[in-house]
């Protein structure tokens, strides 16, 4: 199988429970990483096409098969969306969504001969709803959801299946490495609501769940014979969030939405 973003969070987890359990594991990491020792390791980006195939095929030749994707890597900007710099945004949506789409088409080929195959695209909570200051975060994460329901009828003939993972909060690097950006003089209210909604936003990420879960919970939807095509990774406040997203209007639901992150 191979795992993108196992540098940290969540992808350093399953990588490692993974290969415990007996999976040939093969992961990628922008930077050199430390790493378990079952897993094998390419330092690529996945915003860098021509080194994900040439990873795909360095692992076919060593495996004969790449019959699991789980599609990882992941970067977070957080700030008011005026003024996050365009270079930002493409990067985001380049790693999130463009780089999930690198992996697929790189695998594909392989699955398809075999006839079999699963995909794991993580999304998020935040591809289910917009997050106040993390516009563009959610918009990469509404980009994967369009893309796997597409996908997962285009590749329904060929027997390959494709799962989209919605975390909710989770300890991980994710508040340390998000890229914030302030208004600075542009308007102090904006950016004191911001700071506001910021500290929310962190404590309900220092306060989730660890990321060991998240590993057991992707070994037991690898092994199991009848997946669903959404897990909603989440505690149950989060859960019944999602539920009511599907069902109140919308301006019920985004008046629930701006309490909690304590928008007037």
């Amino acid at each position: 199988m191979l795992i993108t973003g196992i540098s940290s969070g969540f992808g350093k987890h399953i990588a490692s429970f993974l290969a415990e359990k007996g999976f040939s594991v093969y992961g990628t990491c922008r930077k050199k990483c430390e790493h378990h020792a079952k897993v094998k390791v390419f330092e690529l980006d996945v915003n860098d096409k021509e080194a994900i195939n040439r990873a795909v095929q360095d692992i076919l030749i060593a495996e004969g098969k790449i019959d699991i994707l789980i599609n990882n890597a992941g970067m977070h900007v957080g700030g008011p969306s005026e003024v996050v710099p365009d270079d930002d945004i493409h990067l985001i949506m380049q790693t999130n969504f463009t780089g999930f789409v690198h992996t697929i088409k790189a695998v594909l080929p392989a699955m398809k001969g075999k006839k079999a195959g699963l995909i794991l695209n993580f999304s998020s909570i935040g591809g289910l709803m917009g997050l106040p200051f993390q516009g563009y975060y959610s918009a990469s994460k509404f980009a994967v959801e369009g893309f796997s329901s597409a996908l997962r009828m285009e590749l329904r003939p060929f027997n390959i299946k494709v799962v989209v993972i919605n975390p909710g909060d989770f300890h991980t690097n994710n508040t340390l490495n998000r890229r914030n950006y302030f208004v600075s003089g542009l308007d102090e209210d904006y950016e004191q609501q911001f700071r506001d909604s910021l500290r929310i936003i962190e404590s309900d990420e220092r306060g989730g769940w660890d990321p060991q879960t998240m590993a057991q919970k992707i070994y037991k939807i690898i092994t199991s014979k009848n997946r669903s095509y959404r897990y909603v990774i989440a505690s149950f406040e989060q859960k019944l969030a999602v539920l009511l997203k599907r069902i109140l209007p919308d301006v019920l639901f985004d008046a629930i939405l701006r309490s909690h992150y304590g928008i007037k």
